[in-house]
């Protein structure tokens, strides 16, 4: 049975070994600090540390390359299967004829919305104009209601 004279815990003396650790060279203060956070992972033995830098690195290099369905230029790709990409293929049409045709209702929408503000707009100003005119008085109209200008 293996057992280590300082545990992976948050403790008085590895609190204390941590401080000194960054008082005397930071990367050991810093190394201190990962064994308390990650030692119990390891657990002691070699086995296990390298079982977590096992798994480490196949997550990390299945991340690169992107196998979570996001490859960078996947869809040129051949799966090996006639049928199968003959179907991508077309569903990938359908789909960037949907896009294309989605844009194109986007597209109408704006401008309809478009219209609409300046509808909107001109009514508004109309009703400014009528408001500021019929405050004035009228000019050149005819109806000076028998006062000589």
């Amino acid at each position: 049975m293996h057992t280590a004279i300082i545990k992976p815990q948050w403790g008085p003396l590895t609190i204390a070994l941590m401080v000194l650790g960054f008082v005397v060279w930071w990367p050991v203060g810093l190394a201190v600090l990962a064994y308390i956070l990650w030692g119990e992972m390891f657990g002691g033995t070699s086995d296990k540390a390298e079982r977590f830098m096992h798994r480490s690195r196949n997550w990390a290099e299945n991340c690169g390359r992107g196998n979570h369905g996001f490859r960078h230029g996947g869809f040129g790709q051949s799966s090996g299967n006639a049928a199968f990409d003959e179907y991508r293929a077309e569903q990938l049409r359908r789909l960037e004829e949907e896009r294309k045709r989605l844009d194109e209702e986007i597209n109408a929408f704006q401008e309809h919305m478009r219209n609409l503000r300046m509808a909107r707009d001109r009514e508004e100003f109309d009703r400014f104009m009528r408001d500021r005119n019929g405050n004035r008085p009228t000019y050149g109209d005819g109806n000076n209601n028998g006062t000589n200008v």
